[in-house]
């Protein structure tokens, strides 16, 4: 069962972004100027504004809970408040959903989209490890895919990172990208994801398709991707998630722009079947 096309029915989906404004336990969390309520409206707001931009789902996540906590340490003040803020924007919006926990937090994803009813997780460490801002990040897709088991939860799907952005992949340097690429399939995750080094970075043509050719699971691109390079890049990836290009300014802390995200979109339809 390929579980990525179950959940889009266009060719070559774009997945826009819901960054969560900071969560109960963060160290940026205010609640005299964001309280949660507050967190939640936008959210909505944003979920609202990407669909009706064009884009073809969104996923939210604790972008800014800076800085991060590693997956086995993320607190459940954490777990409730994603929870909450997925089950509303799964509430007010008819495009699919899907999740992210930093760093790597998996199993809160899961939780989250499984409480909610949404459709999927992003994972940044499937196989392998890396040295991220928060440390070291090891492996959960054996961990992860025991827990949907556990819980029935087999429509869920795994987005699952290859050399994943904000960290050094050096401990894995004699796998290459696409070795990576076929570990996760191997493994059993749902789809691949490739990005360039950091936030708003794209991956390059080659990395995509070294990817493509190694493996039979959808290729995403999870960086860089906007306006000016989609055509190029989505020739050959299989969809793309976009935060950055979204938002004001090219800028992923700032509001999300409807114009900018529907011209975006307007772009992908004229060349996409």
């Amino acid at each position: 069962m390929n579980r990525f096309k179950t959940i889009f029915e266009q060719n070559k989906p774009i997945i826009g972004m819901v960054h969560l404004r900071p969560l109960p336990g963060s160290p940026l969390y205010d609640p005299s100027a964001i309280n949660m309520k507050k967190i939640i409206e936008i959210a909505k707001e944003e979920a609202k504004i990407l669909q009706e931009a064009g884009v073809n789902g969104v996923q939210v996540e604790n972008m800014w809970d800076i800085p991060y906590l590693k997956g086995p340490e993320i607190p459940h003040e954490t777990t409730a408040a994603l929870a909450v803020a997925v089950n509303e924007v799964v509430n007010h919006v008819r495009i699919p959903v899907g999740a992210e926990c930093h760093m790597n937090g998996g199993h809160i994803a899961l939780s989250c989209v499984i409480a909610a009813s949404a459709r999927w997780i992003r994972v940044f460490e499937w196989c392998n490890a890396f040295i991220s801002q928060s440390g070291y990040i090891e492996a959960i897709g054996g961990k992860i895919a025991r827990m949907r088991s556990n819980l029935r939860a087999d429509d869920i799907c795994f987005l699952c990172d290859i050399n994943v952005k904000h960290g050094s992949h050096f401990i894995i340097h004699d796998r290459s990208v696409k070795e990576q690429a076929m570990d996760v399939e191997a493994q059993n995750g749902d789809a691949i994801i490739v990005t360039g080094f950091d936030t708003g970075l794209p991956p390059t043509v080659e990395r995509i398709q070294d990817c493509k050719k190694a493996v039979s699971l959808p290729v995403l691109l999870g960086s860089g991707v906007n306006t000016q390079n989609a055509r190029q890049l989505l020739e050959y990836a299989d969809g793309a998630i976009v935060g950055s290009w979204f938002k004001e300014d090219g800028n992923w802390k700032n509001k999300v722009d409807y114009k900018r995200a529907k011209a975006f979109m307007k772009e992908i339809e004229s060349f996409r079947r």
